[in-house]
């Protein structure tokens, strides 16, 4: 007997192969693929050209531009955003964003 297990969400990471960014991007998917091993139906490497390191849902909405942003994502960022997107009341630990300072505490 065949059991339907629901859709879990896929990632792309599109990468510049020209720019070798291939082992960035591998390394950027194997810590969500651990971070989210229940969660992640996959993570799908893309090559592209011209600079391109792009994180985005299979359905096309970008996650991370590498372009728009100016910079690299850091693992914990990432992380955040694909939280965000599939488990938003999911606590990352240590991954985890810090709580804006109260106003008017000075910190």
């Amino acid at each position: 007997m065949d059991i339907a297990r629901p859709a879990r969400p896929r990632i792309e990471i599109e990468y510049c192969r020209q720019c070798r960014w291939l082992l960035r991007a591998a390394w950027l998917a194997q810590e969500l693929l651990t971070t989210f091993e229940d969660d992640l139906g996959g993570v799908t490497l893309v090559p592209g050209l011209g600079g391109i390191f792009v994180v985005r849902t299979a359905a096309g909405e970008v996650l991370w531009s590498r372009k728009e942003e100016g910079r690299f994502p850091e693992a914990a960022e990432i992380k955040q955003r694909v939280r965000d997107w599939i488990a938003p009341d999911r606590p990352l630990g240590h991954s985890d964003r810090k709580p804006p300072p109260e106003p008017g505490t000075g910190a």
